[in-house]
């Protein structure tokens, strides 16, 4: 209790400060937020972030990234960005963009990409452009590059490893309607529920499970709670680093300049550093007795449950012609 106080005290803190703007005398400072620490990957991708803006605009500037959570979480860190104070820059997942495009959670949905080739080739593409439009269109926040690249599994304090064993499995899901609808879909029983909130979910019985990459699943130490990692592979997330747009309209243009190269490039490095982690840190966790890998024998199965909830829910959002892209691009 006294850490949610304590967390909530500075992110209100951060709130009600100005950003700190460059003076004749002194370099502007950029607040970043991250939930993680520096051995996570979108920290990595951040820092990297920052090096390569120092880089390309070759003037002084600062950077502060706030870690381990203490601005909040993501869906707070997309909120202040939105209304231009506290966060300048942060790695926000999708789900939490719902709010200004019904589209975005669509982006790394469940069943959507074939493997991490298909994933890479779509990125490559661009074919989410539409999406980062809409965005920066309606919620004044711009999507200058995607990190992420983990392999979503679900972590269950039992072993299961079919269709049959998680029929009815309570599983915590994020908020956007498209992982409560896919999961139901499959046969669980998904409910939402804060991310810092799962681990003492799980260990009270709220719920049995939750799904996330390698990276989450250390970093929150969720193997405490649910040892066991059905190998589902449901979804390869997709993390977009995000700018105020708000902050950025105030910036001269060479910084304008070198913060959109800087943000494409850092993406692409927290994809390599993220999918090229994935299996490193689920075998040594594995070798170190905390999480013990399940095959999950029905994955076709379980996907042929989910496509048509998956396109049928891209028409309605009027995200179907996206979604055509991503499946016939080979």
């Amino acid at each position: 209790m006294k850490r949610r106080i304590l967390m909530g005290t500075l992110a209100a803190t951060a709130v009600a400060a100005p950003f700190v703007r460059a003076s004749a005398q002194a370099p502007l400072t950029l607040n970043g937020a991250v939930q993680f620490n520096d051995d996570h990957a979108f920290n990595k991708a951040l820092l990297r972030f920052e090096e390569l803006v120092k880089k390309y605009y070759g003037k002084p500037i600062n950077f502060v990234l706030h870690r381990n959570s203490a601005l909040g979480l993501e869906k707070q860190y997309f909120e202040y960005m939105a209304q231009g104070k506290a966060v300048d820059y942060a790695i926000v997942s999708p789900a939490h963009m719902s709010t200004f495009s019904k589209a975005a959670p669509f982006i790394d949905a469940p069943f959507l990409f074939r493997d991490l080739a298909h994933w890479n080739k779509v990125l490559d593409a661009d074919l989410l452009k539409p999406v980062a439009d809409e965005i920066a269109q309606r919620a004044d926040v711009m999507l200058i590059g995607y990190a992420g690249g983990g392999t979503r599994n679900i972590f269950v304090n039992k072993p299961v490893s079919n269709l049959a064993e998680i029929k009815g499995l309570k599983v915590r899901v994020q908020g956007a309607p498209i992982w409560s609808k896919t999961f139901a879909a499959a046969g669980m029983s998904p409910t939402v529920i804060a991310y810092n909130e799962v681990y003492n979910a799980i260990q009270n019985n709220v719920i049995a499970a939750g799904e996330n990459e390698a990276a989450g699943v250390e970093t929150m130490k969720f193997y405490e709670v649910a040892p066991n990692l059905a190998m589902t592979e449901h979804a390869i997330t997709i993390r977009p680093i995000c700018f105020s747009g708000k902050t950025f309209k105030t910036l001269p243009k060479d910084l304008q300049e070198a913060i959109v190269k800087a943000g494409k490039e850092a993406g692409a490095y927290g994809r390599q550093v993220e999918s090229s982690e994935d299996e490193q840190k689920l075998v040594a966790l594995e070798k170190a007795g905390k999480l013990k890998r399940i095959p999950f024998k029905d994955r076709a199965a379980m996907k042929k449950m989910v496509d048509p909830v998956m396109e049928a829910y891209a028409k309605e959002i009027g995200a179907d012609a996206i979604f055509a892209k991503i499946v016939a691009l080979n």
